[in-house]
């Protein structure tokens, strides 16, 4: 018989932990970017953020999806736009006051990816 090994703790790169908790890793505290996080860790992070997480959630930079998401266009959307830099919050939100016409037909595109990624999954589910 073998002897059991005592468990040693799932870790992951600090990328995948920033990855997981949609901030962006180069804005996080520098002892946040220089170890690996245990799924413990993480876990805690996303039920009691300390107050460096909810800052960078609340103001940004964010990462290209999380800016994306909440621009409601794609990540090809920002990249067609000539978006290369990570944006914050007020700039996100100052884009979506000026409107300008990228960014409203780059909503129109997500929107009609959305339409018809929902009308397959209906025609999925009925065949």
């Amino acid at each position: 018989m073998g002897t059991s090994k005592a468990k040693t703790p799932q870790t992951m790169k600090p990328a995948t932990a920033a990855k997981k908790l949609g901030i962006l890793l180069s804005a996080a505290p520098a002892e946040f970017q220089e170890g690996f996080v245990s799924r413990d860790e993480l876990n805690a992070l996303q039920a009691d953020p300390p107050a460096w997480l909810t800052t960078l959630r609340r103001e940004g930079p964010h990462p290209r999806q999380v800016a994306a998401a909440k621009l409601r266009v794609s990540v090809s959307g920002l990249a067609r736009a000539g978006i290369t830099d990570f944006l914050t919050t007020a700039e996100i939100e100052k884009l979506k006051a000026e409107k300008p016409d990228w960014l409203e037909r780059e909503q129109a595109v997500q929107a009609d990816v959305r339409k018809e990624e929902l009308r397959l999954k209906e025609q999925r589910a009925k065949a």
